[in-house]
């Protein structure tokens, strides 16, 4: 009934290639409901009408017979046509115009013209042509889609892999295994014949692979362009940018303070203006000795390279890590990130931790001094409890030297704080 309905919606002229629709809808077949046999029979109906042309305001109706329609569609069985023509008629490409025998002819006048015909009536072809066109349109656009996310896909499993080698051969500090295992496991969800959503879910989970270890790999060149510059220079790593946003922002400090805004400045008014030595950073810091790779940070670079050990581990993302590296500078994004290792049992989210420290540093309102004071501050009453409770006598677990500091530094250390 529905498919009457709109066969009878027909705008007069309306006018289409039969065999040009016909290749529409064996594009759209699938999303129309046809199958392979059906559209065969669908050919050998079509091929029964005279003109080149289905017209709206034409008899639109042929009546083959059985032996006629199985002879056109390369002897296909009786119980098969039979069951093809019902999916057509399903799909609301063709209507059954029964006699009341049930047979198929057609009646002509003394002019020879067709006054009753009783068969199949093809004129939901012409009234659903331009929803046959849409429906191609469609299935072209999913074709398209489908062939540009398995190129995307390839080519990202081919840049991955490289990457990682690259990592490899080069000596970059980082778990080359786990990311290789990362990979594979991505990898390993793709089956033998993936729908496009798929596809392009595990193309998302590669490309931010690729991106982390591009990070990565990108951090490392820059730090060798550091040590280049600075073997070749003669000068200390921190001081090889002179216009370093740390301390643009030491300045705009300090043009603060002159301009006597008590509100912003009064948390890093009385902080050092000088820069915190390794040596205090790593004793503050001890648990990235252990990280680091060989067990020495001998260079502001090592602590460096070590950081960047650090911050997958404390699940801390490539974008806050970057932030950080540009409000604090590298060096100061490394202590602090050497400071939130050292605590990583005390911070529930490392991540959120080193984002709130950077946006204070944007509004001047952080420095490392005081973060890394306090820890040396908990290591000194660290180191006071136990020799209290087991005598002086007792020996350190390992050969290195305890923690010394200056007693002006331990003073201050000791002072209450406001």
């Amino acid at each position: 009934m529905a498919s009457q309905a709109v066969a009878k919606a027909v705008p007069e002229g309306a006018q289409v290639q039969k065999w040009k629709v016909f290749y529409t809808i064996r594009e759209a077949r699938d999303l129309i409901g046809a199958t392979d046999r059906s559209l065969a029979i669908l050919n050998a109906l079509l091929s029964f009408h005279p003109e080149m042309e289905l017209s709206g305001d034409g008899e639109l109706i042929v009546w083959p017979s059985n032996e006629q329609l199985m002879a056109r569609a390369n002897g296909m069985p009786a119980t098969t046509l039979r069951r093809h023509l019902a999916v057509l008629v399903g799909c609301g490409l063709i209507i059954r115009r029964d006699s009341p025998n049930g047979k198929r002819f057609a009646r002509k006048g003394r002019g020879g013209q067709v006054e009753q015909a009783y068969g199949f009536d093809l004129s939901p072809i012409v009234a659903r042509a331009e929803e046959f066109e849409e429906l191609a349109d469609a299935v072209r656009a999913e074709k398209n889609a489908f062939r540009l996310a398995k190129e995307r896909l390839t080519l990202l499993r081919r840049d991955v892999v490289k990457l990682i080698e690259t990592g490899i051969e080069e000596n970059v500090p980082g778990n080359w295994g786990r990311v290789q295992q990362s990979y594979q496991v991505i990898v390993g969800r793709l089956p033998r014949s993936a729908p496009r959503q798929l596809i392009e879910d595990i193309c998302c989970d590669l490309h931010g692979l690729y991106t982390e270890i591009l990070e990565v790999l990108e951090s490392f060149a820059k730090t060798q362009n550091l040590d280049a510059n600075e073997s070749h220079s003669g000068r200390h790593i921190q001081n090889s940018n002179p216009d370093s946003i740390f301390e643009s922002e030491d300045g705009s400090r300090k043009k603060n303070e002159a301009g006597g805004s008590v509100a912003e400045t009064d948390n890093v008014r009385s902080l050092p203006k000088r820069e915190l030595p390794l040596g205090i950073v790593l004793d503050a810091c001890p648990n990235m000795r252990e990280l680091a790779q060989g067990g020495e940070i001998r260079h502001w670079r090592d602590l460096l390279a070590t950081a960047e050990l650090a911050r997958p581990m404390l699940a801390i993302s490539p974008s806050a890590w970057r932030d950080a590296c540009e409000v604090m500078g590298e060096q100061h994004a490394a202590i602090t990130i050497a400071a939130i290792y050292q605590r990583s049992d005390q911070i529930n989210s490392a991540g959120g931790y080193l984002r709130s420290l950077t946006e204070k540093a944007r509004d001047g309102k952080f420095s490392t001094w005081p973060m890394i004071m306090a820890l040396l501050n908990a290591g000194l009453k660290a180191q006071k409890t136990p020799e209290t409770s087991a005598g002086p006598s007792k020996e350190p677990d390992d050969d290195r030297p305890g923690l010394q500091v200056s007693d002006s530094l331990l003073k201050s250390l000791q002072k209450p704080r406001r």
